[in-house]
C-alpha cells in the first residue's frame, strides 16, 4: 500500500502564492509511473491540474500553465506544486494522486492508483 499525505494549503489573496506537498510513503511508494494533482470545486466535478513523470516530463491543464509548476524531490519521495498568481477560481480542494501505470499525454495520470486525503486551497478576492 502507498500513503500519500498533502500539506500547504491554506487561504491567500489574489494574486498570491502557495506551495502544495504530497509526500509519498509505503511498500511500491517509489515505483510510480506520474504523480500530479487533481482539484475539486464546490458543485463542480474533479478536474486535473498538473502532472510529473518519473522521467521528469511535465504537463499542466491550460487554466494553469504558466502560473503553476510542478517538481519532484526524489530524496524525499515528493512531490511539489507550487502555485502562483492564484485566482480566486483556483480555489478548490486539491488532491495528490499516483499512477502505476503508462498513460498517455493527453491525460498523463489516467486512473490513478492512490489518492491523498485532500487540501484546501482557498483565494480570496
Amino acid at each position: 500500500q502507498v500513503q500519500l499525505v498533502e500539506s500547504g494549503g491554506g487561504l491567500v489573496q489574489a494574486g498570491g502564492s502557495l506551495r502544495l506537498s504530497c509526500a509519498a510513503s509505503g511498500r511500491t511508494s517509489r515505483n510510480y509511473y506520474a504523480m500530479g494533482w487533481f482539484r475539486q470545486a464546490p458543485g463542480k466535478e474533479r478536474e486535473f491540474v498538473a502532472a510529473i513523470r518519473w522521467s521528469g516530463s511535465t504537463f499542466y491543464a491550460n487554466s494553469v500553465k504558466g502560473r503553476f509548476t510542478i517538481s519532484k524531490d526524489n530524496a524525499r519521495n515528493t512531490v511539489i506544486l507550487q502555485m502562483n498568481s492564484l485566482k480566486p477560481e483556483d480555489t478548490a480542494v486539491y488532491y495528490c494522486a499516483m499512477s502505476l501505470l503508462y498513460y498517455s499525454d493527453f491525460e498523463p495520470l489516467g486512473s490513478p492508483n492512490y489518492w491523498g486525503q485532500g487540501t484546501q486551497v482557498t483565494v480570496s478576492s
